[in-house]
């Protein structure tokens, strides 16, 4: 029960209604065990009724006794069985909504923390597994905070009044009458132990299902361009008839349930009628046969409830394994936080000091006491071969990572002091890997902005500066069209373009172009760096690439080369430096 206290914070903001629930599970059964009362009243007035009729059997008294007396208890019957529904009812209402509230709540604290958790996070662990830890670990939480609990109230409660009433009857037949009862619980934990064991295994197969057909969608054009179709097949249907078989095997534990369940009510039920009929037979009879009626209604009463306990303990113990891995991931502290104090951005110089940078989960150093300035209202170009830290540096920049040593400082104040909300608010990134979401192009581009939306003029602007407007207008619906999943219906070139158009629609004071103009053609990259002269006018701009051409017009750029910056200058100086920069140019300018 441990990794379920984390709840009892929800279950103390749900209190009253947790409490009215508990009110209402007393009153249904309160009225419950008053219902048995009433069919023993009724049969042994009956009983007393017929033998008075066959002893006068002149007499019709006694007949419009047993008819006057059915009437009425069979009012009263309905009655409370009436008030009895509208108490379960109001139970239901409390209890059940009280846990699809915490289920709410409990959903939407686990989506914000990971939107909080740094993008390390998201390297170490699968997507499929964070998918599984928001949606069906929360769902075994809900089944503890709602039926698990409703029924332990029920249980205690309809057990201790019903108990009550059959031990002031008669000891010795309660006993023998409950004595399977507790045997049926035991089994039915094994059974349903055996139940989740089985049913873990087929989600787990379930998962891999659906991990199997999100990679063949999302790959379908690779499996086509290799005529893989046929091998995809065969390892789906490999992957359908492991779950088919686990499925099976499942259905064949479930089988167990009922049975067993039926086979204890139906020992319970024949010891009632035989050991009650023993103790309400001679001349002076312990019981009446009213309360043989009324224990056999107890007894399955009492059924259900006591079957719960094996369900309801499988139930906590699927729940407070998932509440222990949705915990795991709750307690995983960012690594990106604000200080106690932060300060506002201010925007200005950006001074880089002995910076260095080691991946944690790799052990692999991307950058080395890196030092440089970058101007106020400056561009800076950075270029360098793959794994040369140009993309490290950027995310550092953007305020992605922290360094490992050394600072980061824009006007005189560190990067960790500053609010990070205002920081990536003035900061327009344009990511190496161009990330659409399956939504409109225009609700794409103007993603980043606070206000739901922007005028046509300025959204159009910002297309024709990422020239990236005369493709959009050819589409039929325009800048409503839907891009589909990570934005798989346009070009390379084309999202690298509406991202482009995403970051200065926010007209941020920093703007960072990783690598974004890889996937177009020099011409059209002319035209978007013209743009971008214009509109990096007065911001601070770092262009990050593997061509020069992206970066020669930087006012100042510098080569990387693991981790280091080997050379540094502008266009022309670094050409007549007779390095890294100018082999690479002479290269280029070849091809």
């Amino acid at each position: 029960m441990k990794p379920l206290f984390y709840l009892n914070k929800y279950l103390w903001k749900y209190k009253w209604r947790l409490s009215l629930g508990i009110l209402f599970v007393t009153s249904s059964n309160f009225l419950a065990v008053e219902m048995p009362k009433i069919v023993k009243n009724s049969v042994n007035t009956f009983e007393d009724n017929v033998w008075l009729l066959k002893a006068n059997p002149n007499d019709d008294t006694y007949f419009e006794n047993i008819l006057n007396g059915a009437l009425w208890l069979a009012l009263a019957y309905i009655g409370i069985s009436l008030v009895k529904g509208i108490f379960v009812f109001l139970n239901r209402q409390t209890i059940i909504v009280m846990s699809r509230l915490i289920e709410y709540d409990l959903k939407n604290e686990i989506y914000a923390h990971y939107q909080k958790l740094s993008p390390s996070f998201y390297k170490r662990n699968s997507t499929g597994d964070l998918m599984n830890r928001i949606s069906e670990d929360v769902s075994k939480v809900r089944m503890y905070l709602g039926p698990a609990i409703m029924y332990t109230i029920n249980l205690v409660v309809l057990f201790f009044l019903t108990i009550t009433y059959m031990l002031n009857t008669n000891v010795e037949l309660t006993l023998y009458v409950l004595a399977p009862l507790p045997l049926m619980a035991v089994l039915i934990y094994y059974i349903s132990k055996i139940m989740n064991k089985k049913s873990e295994e087929v989600q787990v197969q379930q998962s891999k299902i659906s991990s199997f057909v999100q990679e063949t969608f999302s790959g379908i054009r690779v499996i086509k361009a290799y005529n893989m179709q046929g091998a995809t097949e065969g390892r789906f249907t490999k992957e359908v008839d492991g779950y088919k078989t686990k499925s099976l095997n499942l259905a064949k534990v479930n089988a167990l349930f009922f049975p067993v369940m039926i086979l204890l009510i139906g020992i319970s039920t024949i010891l009632t009628i035989y050991i009650g009929g023993l103790k309400a037979q001679g001349p002076n009879p312990e019981i009446s046969t009213g309360d043989i009626a009324a224990f056999v209604i107890y007894v399955n009463m009492l059924t259900w409830p006591f079957a719960s306990v094996g369900w309801v303990t499988s139930m906590v113990q699927r729940a407070s394994a998932s509440q222990k891995r949705i915990n795991e991931f709750l307690n995983e502290s960012p690594e990106i936080v604000d200080i106690e104090k932060p300060k506002s951005f201010e925007n200005g110089d950006i001074a880089l000091t002995d910076v260095s940078f080691t991946y944690k989960d790799s052990g692999i150093q991307a950058l080395k006491n890196v030092s440089l300035t970058i101007k106020k209202g400056t561009t800076l170009g950075i270029i360098g071969e793959t794994g040369s830290g140009k993309s490290t540096l950027g995310n550092l920049l953007g305020r992605l990572h922290d360094p490992t040593s050394g600072t980061i400082k824009v006007k005189d104040i560190e990067f960790k002091e500053v609010f990070l909300k205002e920081l990536r608010k003035q900061v327009g990134y344009v990511p190496q890997d161009a990330f659409l979401f399956s939504d409109s192009i225009k609700n794409n581009i103007q993603f980043g902005l606070e206000q739901d939306g922007v005028s046509d003029d300025l959204l159009h602007q910002a297309a024709k500066d990422a020239h990236i407007y005369h493709n959009i207008i050819e589409f039929d619906k325009g800048f409503e069209t839907v891009v589909g999943e990570r934005g798989l219906t346009l070009s390379g070139g084309q999202k690298q373009r509406v991202s482009i158009a995403r970051a200065i629609i926010k007209e941020p004071e920093i703007l960072i172009f990783d690598d974004c103009l890889s996937a177009v053609d020099t011409e059209t990259e002319d035209v978007i760096l013209t743009n971008l002269k214009r509109i990096m006018k007065g911001k601070t701009s770092v262009v990050i690439s593997h061509r020069i051409s992206s970066v020669q017009h930087a006012d100042h750029i510098i080569v990387l080369q693991d981790g280091e910056i080997i050379e540094e200058g502008n266009h022309e100086g670094l050409i007549a430096t007779k390095g890294y920069y100018e082999r690479l140019y002479e290269k280029q300018m070849e091809g």
